[in-house]
């Protein structure tokens, strides 16, 4: 059996294409008004953080994507993009 190791994962889940952003639209609707001109297409989100034990990293991949999937996404209007690093600190 193969030693567990530690990974950093982070999940970034955001509305799909396509799918309306009020909040969003709010922000760049505000961004002029507070001197940044020229900044468009914001689309607002959600970041989790977490750790996973695993035998390597396309298993650490795999868990954190099912977790993505399951919980902290609704798949039917978000969709989610995950990053899986060996641990930085044990």
């Amino acid at each position: 059996m193969a030693a567990m190791r530690q990974f950093d994962v982070r999940v970034e889940v955001l509305l799909r294409a396509g799918i309306a952003d009020p909040q969003g639209a709010t922000i760049e609707r505000a961004l002029p008004a507070l001197g940044f001109a020229g900044v468009t297409g914001v689309r607002s989100g959600k970041s989790f953080r977490f750790r996973v034990d695993a035998a390597d990293g396309s298993v650490a991949r795999a868990r954190a994507t099912e977790v993505a999937d399951r919980l902290l996404a609704n798949p039917v209007i978000e969709e989610s993009v995950v990053t899986v690093e060996p641990a930085s600190t044990p």
